[in-house]
């Protein structure tokens, strides 16, 4: 589908659901979400509505692929390095805010992700991304009381973020800091 002042590859994928919407993708292309008898005229409607919506995200994630590809790769040493560094200090920022929100964790592991930087599974096993040593202090802490308080709201729910924030005031902070850089530390991964 093409749709004038969209300057982008358009798929639509129809489904059961009740709504449109839109998701600008990695790839600079867009797909549009819409119910299975909409009609296309709607469609188009809706997207030349949200043309500058779409021409706004299109432009930042160009600009985030600009600068992806300019980032500089870790080799295969400093990726050890930055993996020994993470076994070492995470273990004692884990052990921190856990003591401070009194629960349990089983084992930690490090490793080296190209999408994720922590998870926590139902059995309480951590998980973190070497690539954090390489940002702020702060992030690095805010990921692990956000893994940490899964121990106590398995999910995402307004109290899970009550308590995140309780812990760690600062997150949203860490949140954008991550939202806004995690991208160019991620595509330094060999």
């Amino acid at each position: 589908m093409t749709v004038s002042g969209i300057p982008c590859d358009i798929t639509v994928l129809r489904s059961r659901r009740k709504t449109l919407s839109a998701e600008i993708r990695k790839d600079g292309t867009l797909l549009v979400r819409a119910p299975l008898r909409l009609p296309e005229a709607e469609i188009r409607r809706f997207l030349t509505d949200k043309s500058a919506w779409i021409y706004k995200h299109l432009q930042k994630q160009r600009e985030i692929q600009e600068a992806v590809r300019n980032v500089q790769k870790l080799t295969d040493e400093e990726l050890e390095r930055l993996a020994d560094a993470a076994r070492r200090e995470i273990p004692k920022r884990v052990q921190y805010y856990a003591d401070l929100l009194g629960v349990r964790f089983g084992r930690i592991t490090i490793r080296c992700q190209k999408t994720r930087w922590g998870s926590c599974s139902a059995a309480g096993n951590l998980n973190f991304n070497c690539l954090l040593m390489l940002a702020p202090a702060k992030v690095l802490d805010s990921v692990v009381a956000h893994e940490l308080c899964h121990r106590i709201h398995p999910n995402h729910s307004q109290s899970f973020y009550d308590a995140v924030r309780r812990i760690d005031p600062d997150y949203d902070k860490s949140h954008a800091w991550l939202k806004k850089n995690g991208i160019l530390l991620l595509s330094r991964m060999p």
